[in-house]
């Protein structure tokens, strides 16, 4: 028996928000794809997991209208594939969950081109832990309905029947019900459900978004006018709505809701944006600088070559130590070349990325900063050979203070380039003042992207409806010299050191 061709269409459901419901073989699709062509609410998160050569597609950018779209996504996915392109064509929720996956496959399977489908978490499921209303329940519940509030409106007549909806001894899960929602009552009241049976609406679920009302079927219309709860949003209505706690889990985590402007360089920024999330914050990103390879690598190759003879070789950030290493193994030399030379590192990041090497820095100063770094290494290195691997720009005190008692050589292992991405949702949202926090990572970063702002943004910072939260000393001077407050700063200075001072600030604030 012949194997079956090898998909070139990959239907994959994106899951309902948190980029952690994402599931592992979605992931591993994306990272195939040569194009993702996704729907509007998947997550910019998510599509990061595709490769940066990846062509991205928003459905929304295609002709027509929500109803008349659907051809011109299908003749996408058919006309992308015929060209030997491998398409993930990425949906919220399920493919199969009110998400159209059927007609698609279909559309592919009638047109000859191989697919596979990736099941998502659909929104209905992820209520049960994200708002923590459970869906089935032994005491109240033993059957749940998901239903959409939106039917084919060129079908001749529902094909829901309403009065067994109204009966049904379990929970109701309804989908796209919002703008319908009057009329979804109306029915379910007519038909003899309860006007007390517990009923909530959860806006955005599984994103730091959500937001979660609880109500009766009777009052369920005006909670939510009176709210202002708009869709993206799921219904639920039933005994089980009853059972879920003043706050969930979700909902009760330190940073919940608050948005947070993210200024690390792209590469390096993904990190603090998944712990951000984790702690229920609304993470933005505007990378402010851009790490790039040295203009000549001659003197590092030089150093390289000469390591052996140096005492010391010392790492003032993590982007030094992955440089360095990254070209002395491009120049065909493995960790040998080290010899028997001893490693300070300026903080525990630097010291985490040379235990990722299987080094293990003989320094580590208390406090993270160049002053203190300085003042350890000077008694250990008096009369020796120091090689300072670091950026192309930056305060020279350290270099400064250890060529007092030793030799020290110092060579640019990457370049700082001010290259602020002007994104125009990120500035409006800062002008609006809906950005909580300003993470500022270094003095670099900071004079970058204060220069940066417009006026309103400006304004909204030094009125102190946009905080300011600095990561050192070192980069709080820089931050005061441009005429702005440090509404926050790090007691340890470390990415976790600023998330702690934010987490500490919410709840004195």
């Amino acid at each position: 028996m012949s194997e079956p061709s090898k998909p070139l269409v990959y239907l994959v459901g994106a899951g309902p928000g948190d980029t952690g419901l994402l599931t592992l073989r979605a992931v591993e699709c994306l990272a195939l794809a040569d194009v993702v062509l996704h729907d509007k609410l998947v997550s910019p998160r998510i599509l990061d997991f595709a490769s940066p050569k990846a062509r991205r597609i928003g459905v929304e950018e295609l002709p027509g209208q929500h109803p008349q779209r659907w051809p011109h996504i299908h003749q996408t996915m058919i006309e992308l594939a015929r060209q030997g392109q491998v398409v993930v064509r990425l949906k919220g929720g399920d493919p199969h969950v009110f998400g159209r996956g059927a007609e698609e496959a279909e559309t592919l399977r009638n047109a000859g081109i191989a697919y596979e489908i990736v099941p998502g978490i659909t929104a209905g499921m992820a209520i049960g832990a994200y708002a923590e209303i459970p869906l089935t329940h032994r005491a109240c519940a033993s059957a749940v309905a998901f239903i959409t509030g939106h039917e084919n409106p060129t079908k001749a007549e529902s094909s829901l029947d309403w009065p067994a909806l109204s009966r049904f001894p379990g929970t109701l899960v309804i989908y796209m019900g919002m703008a319908r929602l009057e009329l979804i009552v109306q029915v379910l009241l007519k038909n003899g459900k309860p006007a007390d049976t517990p009923a909530a609406v959860i806006q955005m679920v599984a994103s730091g978004h959500q937001l979660t009302r609880t109500t009766t079927l009777g009052e369920l219309d005006r909670t939510v006018r009176d709210e202002g709860l708009m869709a993206p949003a799921m219904i639920v209505i039933g005994p089980v709505v009853s059972l879920r706690p003043p706050r969930s889990w979700f909902e009760a985590r330190p940073l919940f809701g608050k948005r947070v402007l993210v200024t690390r360089p792209r590469g390096q920024a993904n990190d603090l944006v998944r712990r951000l999330e984790r702690l229920g914050a609304i993470p933005y990103l505007l990378p402010a600088v851009e790490v790039r390879d040295p203009p000549d690598w001659r003197p590092v190759d030089d150093a390289i070559a000469r390591l052996a003879s140096f005492d010391w070789l010392v790492f003032t950030s993590v982007n030094g130590v992955e440089r360095l290493f990254r070209r002395l193994f491009d120049t065909g030399r493995d960790l040998r070349a080290l010899g028997s030379i001893r490693l300070a590192a300026i903080g525990s990041s630097t010291a985490d990325a040379l235990h990722e090497l299987h080094l293990s820095p003989d320094i580590v100063p208390k406090t993270f900063r160049s002053e203190d770094l300085a003042e350890s290494l000077k008694p250990l290195v008096a009369g020796r050979r120091v090689l300072l691997a670091r950026a192309d720009r930056g305060r020279e005190l350290l270099r400064d203070e250890l060529s007092t008692v030793a030799q020290v050589e110092q060579i640019a292992v990457y370049s700082q380039v001010d290259a602020v991405d002007l994104d125009p949702n990120v500035l409006l949202a800062m002008s609006r003042g809906e950005i909580n926090y300003v993470t500022l990572t270094s003095a670099n970063i900071a004079r970058a992207v204060l220069k940066s702002l417009d006026e309103t943004a400006r304004l909204r910072v030094r009125s102190g409806g946009v905080k300011l939260v600095s990561i050192s000393p070192v980069t709080s001077e820089a931050i005061r010299e441009l005429d702005f407050d440090v509404a926050i700063e790090a007691t340890i200075y470390t990415v976790e050191g600023m998330i702690d001072a934010m987490i500490r600030n919410q709840e004195t604030g």
